[in-house]
């Protein structure tokens, strides 16, 4: 842990949830398309606006994506002490299988930048697993 992220002021907690949209993937295409939802929430003293994320997926091929972006789905959200934020969005792989993992770059009302660690989901078609 880094030690921005030990300071209560700034706490944020993200949490994920993966799934397989089958009806929108071909996998004899090696089009695997999978929707997660990630709740963003705020547990620290100050309040703090998501400006932008970095994202890396990896496949089961071990081939590596990086994104990066302002915000997340058009909007940087700002989230007061005990306020949480959701939202989906989906992602392409060319294997039944993968992860992600990433951070949110983060500024508190004081001022402070600091990021917000995402920690590594797995993607996966059920009964896919290795």
């Amino acid at each position: 842990m880094t030690q921005e992220q030990e300071d209560p002021r700034y706490q944020i907690r993200v949490d994920v949830e993966s799934r397989f949209i089958p009806e929108q993937s071909e996998p004899d295409e090696g089009r695997h398309v999978f929707a997660y939802t990630v709740t963003i929430h705020n547990e620290g003293s100050e309040a703090a606006q998501l400006l932008d994320r970095h994202w890396i997926i990896t496949d089961a091929d071990g081939q590596t994506q990086e994104v990066q972006g302002e915000g997340v789905v058009g909007e940087q959200p700002r989230l007061e002490p005990g306020q949480s934020y959701q939202y989906t969005s989906g992602t392409v792989l060319r294997t039944a299988v993968g992860s992600m993992h990433g951070t949110y770059g983060m500024v508190a009302d004081d001022g402070h930048r600091f990021n917000a660690s995402i920690a590594p989901f797995s993607l996966q078609v059920p009964g896919k697993l290795h």
